[in-house]
């Protein structure tokens, strides 16, 4: 992040609070379409505010303690948790993602 964007984002919110309610919702149409389309799902998703369980709790801090001691999951186990093998996510990268949500 270059120096100047913390002012150029206090800035653009500060025009965005002086904005009337007609302005403001073109502005939002504007923005949707100049972002991702999983940054766009990611950005209405609903905040997760569950509290974590002590066995989330052990399982982040074990992870974590992993990380820190230079250890990590190796990616095949990762793809096995989700039923997939190397050569699976080797063809995935290989195969454009489509736009349309519904594919």
């Amino acid at each position: 992040m270059s120096p100047d964007q913390p002012d150029q984002r206090q800035q653009a919110h500060a025009f965005l609070d002086r904005l009337p309610d007609d302005q403001l919702s073109a502005v939002c149409g504007l923005l949707e379409t100049m972002i991702s389309p999983l940054d766009r799902k990611l950005a209405l998703a609903p905040i997760d505010d569950e509290p974590l369980t002590p066995d989330e709790v052990a399982a982040i801090e074990a992870g974590r303690a992993s990380l820190a001691e230079g250890r990590g999951v190796p990616m095949e186990d990762v793809l096995a948790d989700f039923g997939l093998t190397m050569d699976d996510f080797r063809k995935m990268a290989e195969t454009p993602l489509s736009e349309d949500p519904a594919q």
